[in-house]
Formats: structure tokens, C-alpha cells, sequence
């Protein structure tokens, strides 16, 4: 998944204020107690910081 679909994801569902939001400033255990921002600058793949977000979010299995 590349970054832009990553982006586009998180706007989709959450709406794109809130969702820069929860990037910035909500902290994940499965991400390493890293923001999103902090785990995509580190190198992990969008993806997986995709399904982190809609396991902590409880996002329904077919929008993930």
C-alpha cells in the first residue's frame, strides 16, 4: 500500500481533520507506543499501520 492510499484511507474514514489528528497525536501499542506519523517515519509499511488503526478503531472488516 503506498502512503497516498494510507492517506486517503484515514480521510475516508475518519474524516480528514480527525484523521490528521489520530496520525499526529494518538499513540498505538502495536505500533511500538508510536504515533502513526512516528511508525511511518521509521520506515514500517502503510499497511500495517492501516490495520493497527482499524484494530484500535474497531474499523468493520470490509472497509479495511
Amino acid at each position: 500500500m503506498r502512503n497516498t492510499v494510507f492517506r486517503r484511507l484515514m480521510a475516508d474514514e475518519f474524516g480528514e481533520i480527525r484523521a490528521e489528528t489520530i496520525a499526529r497525536d494518538h499513540v498505538l501499542s502495536s505500533l511500538g507506543g508510536r504515533t502513526v506519523e512516528e511508525a511511518l517515519e521509521a520506515g514500517q509499511e502503510p499497511k500495517q499501520v492501516w490495520l493497527a488503526i482499524c484494530d484500535a478503531f474497531e474499523v468493520p472488516f470490509e472497509r479495511r
